[in-house]
């Protein structure tokens, strides 16, 4: 025969909680939030032998959560407990369901508390039963249900997300008296106000410890068979059950996560300072908890949970800069694994079981724990520059004019980041929150460091650099540009040349030329070849910038003008030739050795216009009395309107310009200038 006690225990239904967190709580059914059955009560325990009972099927008001309790918090039970529940919505009962005992009393004992198997959630409920069967059951056993929302009237709470808030008291690891750091950022995280917490059953002010050294991880071991929406009610259960059905202060956990990565604010006292919980014994002082709710020893927690567990850790690990990744020696309390004053060496993020004999955290949920410290205790990673805005990158080096304003991206998520920092030739520029990717920076005259520093919540770093050389001056102009006439064809334009010469000292990055003809040039250009109309005036501007974007412009105009063959004095014998391809459908021709042309004109450049033909022979130029040498006018193919010398002085003056016949014939069709 199996030895089984059974107390039943039952509820009438409750409205049920069924909305996401970020929404209002549902209307809530009022009721007691405690209901007790005392198993050695008459008519209540029907004993069937030794170290057996049972309680039958029975009705009850309504309740959600479920647990049993016996009088002496440091007693052990080995029995087995079970209970199942009737769903107030079908009447129908749920299947046996264990009870996890194992966990120890992380009261410490404290006047009036009483020891208990973990809670475990069952949903709006109206019907209870319970059996236990073990050689030894502790005293006192009673049944407690629990009504979450249970003498709850008035409106119904809305949800809030803690706000981020500066420490009362910061940790000297981010404490820097030249520096303004910005407030260390809180995760997000339900605040007591916004679960409902009951405010009214606290006995007590909170207390609080020092430094936090570690943070031990649990599970709540109420079942998993809850929705996201119905996370609030549990955590009031939770602190209903702590409180009215163990005894305890307050609710013992100090932050509770739900398998979709909400996180609850636990016990009272502020959640960026040092509360002294009841999570686990022995162990509590200098150190935080987190509970996930559900039962792990088979489950894995969701990737959602994981992020949050190793985010609130690293938040309370860091602030006071203990490394999640590291160990700790701690000197127990007193426990059941530890005794008093022994020294036990934990990982800063450890299962409840590494400090006490029990199955918590769950084995599912324990081969967790080092993934957990690495997303914990990790340096930023991926940290680099995206774009820096207003500089520009050469040879490994960027320029500026100034203002330069760094935009960066790393890999991990912004909720593991504390904070970034801009540093400026070794020392803190400037600090922003973990959410910010830019700053802005105005750099003086020279070359500059510009670091970022990402700043994780565990206090690790990574910094990626770049060197910025700020260059608020212009190019210069070591002359003006000047125009001059080229060689070419003049059968559509006149070919001309722009030149000038510009320097930096940190270097040129390009030149532009606008106006009459249009280019965008490298840094090492010093002309530009264009055209322009004969008789009508021409104007150019250089532009050139420098690698930090300075620029510089200069503008130089010019107009072609010609004078014709008609305008020459003539030595010798010379005819004139008519033809629509000259200038004016008139050119001169010679075929005699010693004819010659001479024009006077004033102006910075001028050509000798000529016809190009198979027959053509050789000139002989003189500018100004003096010999230019020879220039042969043979070509393949004729071509008229051709320019076959030139020549440009830096300023406007007149010039003489001779041309005499060597050697064949020639066709002159005119000199132009600029002026």
């Amino acid at each position: 025969m199996r030895r089984l006690l059974a107390a039943l225990v039952a509820v009438t239904p409750a409205v049920a909680v069924a909305v996401a967190i970020a929404d209002p709580f549902s209307a809530r059914t009022a009721g007691p939030v405690l209901q007790t059955f005392d198993l050695a009560r008459p008519g209540g325990l029907h004993l069937v032998a030794a170290g057996y009972a049972e309680l039958p099927r029975r009705s009850t008001e309504p309740f959600s959560m479920v647990g049993v309790t016996w009088s002496d918090p440091e007693a052990v039970s080995d029995g087995r407990i079970e209970v199942r529940t009737r769903a107030a919505r079908t009447g129908r009962w749920t299947p046996w369901q264990l009870l996890e005992t194992d966990n120890p009393d992380a009261s410490g004992g404290a006047e009036g508390s009483r020891g208990a198997s973990d809670p475990l959630w069952v949903g709006p409920s109206d019907g209870v039963q319970a059996r236990m069967e073990g050689k030894s059951l502790p005293d006192g056993l009673r049944v407690d249900l629990i009504n979450p929302d249970g003498e709850i009237t008035g409106p119904a709470l809305k949800p809030a997300m803690k706000p981020a808030m500066k420490p009362a008291m910061a940790p000297a690891a981010v404490q820097r008296r030249s520096a303004k750091l910005p407030a260390r950022p809180i995760p997000k995280i339900v605040t007591r106000a916004g679960w409902g917490a009951n405010e009214k059953i606290v006995k007590e002010a909170p207390s609080y410890t020092g430094p936090i050294e570690v943070v031990f991880v649990h599970h709540t071991a109420t079942g998993n068979d809850y929705t996201c929406g119905q996370s609030a009610s549990i955590v009031r259960g939770i602190e209903a059950y702590q409180v009215k059905s163990k005894g305890w202060n307050d609710i013992g956990y100090n932050f509770l996560v739900d398998k979709c990565g909400n996180v609850f604010e636990g016990r009272k006292g502020g959640v960026h300072r040092s509360v002294l919980g009841a999570h686990t014994l022995g162990f509590n002082n200098n150190a935080s908890a987190i509970a996930v709710i559900g039962d792990f020893r088979s489950v894995r927690i969701p990737v959602a949970a994981r992020a949050s567990v190793a985010q609130v850790a690293a938040y309370k690990l860091g602030a006071w800069g203990s490394p999640p990744a590291g160990r700790v020696a701690y000197v127990s309390g007193g426990s059941n694994k530890y005794p008093a004053g022994r020294t036990a060496t934990l990982s800063r993020i450890s299962g409840h079981r590494d400090a006490g004999s029990t199955e918590c955290p769950g084995n599912a949920l324990y081969l967790q724990l080092p993934a957990i410290r690495a997303i914990a205790g990790g340096a930023p990673i991926g940290l680099r520059y995206q774009q820096l805005s207003g500089a520009a990158a050469y040879a490994g080096k960027f320029y500026t004019r100034g203002l330069v304003q760094p935009l960066w991206t790393l890999s991990t998520p912004t909720r593991m980041m504390d904070r970034f920092e801009v540093w400026l030739d070794g020392r803190l520029f400037t600090a922003v929150p973990s959410g910010n990717r830019l700053a802005r920076l105005r750099l003086p005259a020279g070359e500059h460091m510009v670091a970022v520093k990402a700043v994780h919540l565990s206090g690790r770093t990574s910094v990626t650099s770049a060197r910025i050389l700020a260059d608020p001056e212009p190019p210069q102009f070591d002359t003006v540009p000047q125009v001059a006439l080229r060689t070419g064809s003049m059968e559509s334009a006149v070919p001309v040349r722009v030149s000038w010469a510009a320097a930096d000292g940190n270097g040129l990055r390009s030149v532009r030329v606008t106006g009459t003809g249009r280019a965008v040039l490298g840094a090492a250009a010093r002309t530009f070849d264009t055209t322009t109309t004969l008789g009508e005036a021409g104007a150019w501007t250089v532009t050139a910038a420098d690698r930090a974007g300075n620029v510089r412009n200069a503008t130089v105009a010019r107009t072609t003008a010609v004078v014709p063959e008609a305008g020459a004095q003539r030595t010798g014998t010379w005819r004139t030739l008519r033809n629509p391809g000259f200038i004016g459908s008139e050119a001169a021709s010679a075929s005699i050795r010693g004819a010659s042309l001479t024009w006077t004109v004033t102006g910075r450049s001028a050509a000798l216009v000529a016809a190009r033909t198979a027959t053509s022979g050789q000139v002989r130029i003189f500018l100004d009395g003096r010999d230019q040498g020879v220039v042969d006018l043979a070509g393949a193919a004729t071509k008229y309107r051709q320019a076959v010398w030139t020549r440009m002085w830096p300023d406007s003056a007149p010039h003489t310009i001779r041309v005499q016949v060597e050697s064949g014939s020639a066709v002159l069709d005119g000199v132009t200038y600029l002026k």
